[in-house]
């Protein structure tokens, strides 16, 4: 029996083109791990990772038809507005003889099983939740069995979603008690930073986030031991691999159990000279961890902020406060590590003195002090997808309008027309400027930047949403409302200005 693991082809979206929150970051070591499960079990499996820039749906084809595997796996990946694309590529491999079993895995289609068996004929199962094990009863249950008795195989697989339960829940499959089991991923390839997952889950429950959904719906964290971690890790080493990445949500983990782990793993991977980065939550950080973190190669961290006024952490389910985020970015600091911080500037149930707040946490914490970082800060808008607590709250208030396929994907009205005005045209603005710093011809492209016209942009950014959100706050939606296409003109040519003559200031609105 012949498998393929997929990373399909991804088509860069010109609409969500600066957000990275379509999957958890982990995602990008699914296919490798579904691979190595299935190679582990002894089974024939190619993977194959096409989720590269410049691959294509057409090239992919051509291989799978060529292959023609018994089973094709594919770790289905939310790519915005270009998605139908992967159901059109099941089509068409179907349409030009192939005869598998396709199969589906990954955040996006568990969390749309139904919708995705019920409206099409192209996917005939899905793994739903936790993978590698559902996968390989699945393999073993197709290389044994024929129809009937496949069929029947099939149903009783735990997590395995089918067209007969497209109205009905699957089996239930748990995850893992114990994440050492599971093989190391497949790579497709050792160049640029290795990615490293050391858990499983999040011990918390953010309401814009799809992991606790995923795991059962409910909060779950499972860490790799320090010797497995560290295993990994030298084995990729000993390959010529010397940066990596944890795309843990939670690299650290909950307590003083989770710091003790840390400080152990850290024990480990100081002999390799390695440098990685990794992500966390304020909470976690102290002067002890920080400081064997840093003795240990650590470089680059990504913290999860998301706002700095109360109310709004309070709306979305974060924990940490707005005191406990500043003191953390302190302490990096202080042990030599600049953090970046994910960052809502934009919730659906905000007001204006909710966003005013967030500006003023972002300058007292000099995060609006560079042209990239605050584009992106000042632009984030929270992104509702299906299976997120969020998702469901704003359904049964009937604020949700869906946009993606499937309804993955939604618009959701805001509580405030004025905090929608000052999105739209703050994000409008930043859009511009990040545009223009992929720009290869502009004075602030980003390998060759005119250092004075982008300290110059970086100010106009920063005024124009002080002005902007003062004028909302101090004017009635009657009267903002008819600025919006005017102001957004006004904008432009404003920008425009900056990037051709190299000044010009955010002007008030009248």
């Amino acid at each position: 029996m012949k498998i393929v693991v997929l990373e399909h082809p991804r088509i860069p979206s010109k609409k969500r083109f600066n957000d990275i929150a379509n999957t958890p970051l982990w995602s990008c070591l699914m296919g490798g791990y579904a691979a190595a499960a299935l190679e582990q079990n002894e089974f024939d499996t190619i993977f194959l990772d096409h989720a590269l820039p410049g691959a294509s749906f057409n090239t992919a084809t051509t291989q799978i038809l060529d292959l023609d595997p018994n089973l094709l796996c594919v770790n289905a990946v939310y790519f915005w507005e270009h998605t139908p694309a992967l159901f059109e590529f099941f089509t068409t491999l179907k349409r030009q003889g192939f005869s598998g079993h396709i199969n589906l895995f990954g955040f996006f289609p568990s969390l749309v099983y139904r919708e995705i068996l019920h409206q099409g004929d192209q996917v005939d199962s899905i793994a739903v939740g936790e993978f590698e094990n559902t996968l390989v009863e699945l393999a073993q249950a197709l290389s044994k069995n024929a129809p009937p008795s496949k069929d029947q195989a099939l149903e009783k697989i735990e997590g395995l979603a089918l067209k007969s339960y497209s109205s009905n829940e699957p089996h239930i499959r748990r995850p893992a008690k114990n994440p050492d089991l599971f093989p190391f991923p497949k790579r497709g390839s050792l160049e640029g930073t290795a990615t490293i997952l050391a858990s499983r889950g999040c011990y918390n429950h953010c309401s814009f986030c799809p992991v606790p959904s995923f795991y059962n719906q409910g909060s779950m964290w499972k860490g790799r031991s320090p010797e497995n971690i560290a295993r990994e890790v030298q084995g990729l080493v000993n390959q010529g691999v010397k940066d990596f990445y944890f795309v843990d949500p939670n690299f650290i983990g909950p307590g003083k159990s989770g710091k003790k782990r840390i400080m152990k793993l850290m024990d480990l991977l100081k002999p390799m000279d390695i440098k990685f980065g990794m992500e966390t939550r304020p909470q976690d950080l102290d002067d002890a961890i920080l400081e064997k973190l840093v003795a240990s190669g650590f470089e680059s961290l990504l913290m999860g902020v998301e706002s700095g006024s109360t109310s709004v952490l309070n709306q979305i389910n974060k924990s940490s406060g707005a005191t406990v985020s500043s003191r953390a970015i302190s302490l990096c600091r202080k042990h030599g590590v600049e953090p970046e911080i994910g960052f809502l500037m934009f919730v659906p149930g905000s007001c204006i003195d909710d966003l005013l707040e967030n500006m003023n946490f972002l300058m007292e914490n000099n995060l609006l002090d560079r042209l990239d970082r605050t584009a992106n800060l000042l632009s984030h808008t929270q992104i509702v997808l299906a299976g997120t607590s969020g998702y469901e709250g704003f359904k049964k208030e009937n604020r949700l309008i869906e946009t993606g396929i499937f309804g993955f994907e939604a618009d959701v009205t805001f509580s405030d027309p004025k905090v929608k005005w000052a999105a739209t045209l703050i994000t409008f603005a930043c859009h511009t400027i990040l545009k223009s710093m992929s720009d290869s011809k502009s004075p602030i492209f980003w390998k060759d930047e005119n250092k004075k016209i982008s300290q110059t942009a970086n100010g106009f950014l920063v005024e124009l949403s002080f002005n902007l959100l003062s004028h909302a706050k101090n004017h009635s939606e009657h009267k903002i409302k008819p600025e919006l296409i005017p102001r957004k003109k006004e904008i432009l040519d404003q920008i425009n200005t900056l990037l051709t003559r190299g000044v010009t200031r955010a002007v008030p609105p009248s």
